[in-house]
């Protein structure tokens, strides 16, 4: 991996471990077709369709992919961190909510000069399902 594609993916999990969903959730709604010109607004429009189940507290997940210029996924994504729990099946919930998140904001809708930038670029986003709110 030349220095490049290492910073791109270091600065997108920095972003990613910043606010983890909820906080950036708000600045832009799931499946916008607002124009994406950055990696940080990339990151808000992928944790904004994140939902992770319930019962999933400190369940974290990093999802390396890549993706075109159209925002379009170039192969499969893959873990390459986990921290689970005890439960398989609350794992299993959550890994599918992580997956689910990244379909529902595909194809990304870049500006035509990041897609030029980030085209086959490795991402790898952290994903961490904080405390859960009391009602």
């Amino acid at each position: 991996m030349n220095f490049r594609y290492a910073m791109a993916a270091f600065a997108f999990a920095l972003i990613a471990s910043a606010g983890c969903g909820k906080a950036q959730a708000q600045v832009r709604a799931c499946g916008s077709r607002d124009p994406v010109n950055s990696i940080a607004e990339m990151a808000q429009a992928i944790y904004a369709c994140w939902q992770p189940p319930p019962g999933t507290a400190d369940l974290t997940l990093t999802l390396c992919f890549s993706l075109r210029r159209d925002g379009t996924l170039i192969g499969k994504p893959r873990a390459t961190f986990s921290k689970l729990g005890p439960d398989s099946s609350l794992n299993r919930a959550f890994v599918a909510s992580v997956i689910e998140a990244l379909n529902r904001e595909l194809p990304v809708p870049f500006t035509k000069g990041m897609g030029s930038a980030i085209a086959g670029r490795p991402l790898c986003p952290l994903f961490r399902a904080t405390q859960e709110r009391k009602s």
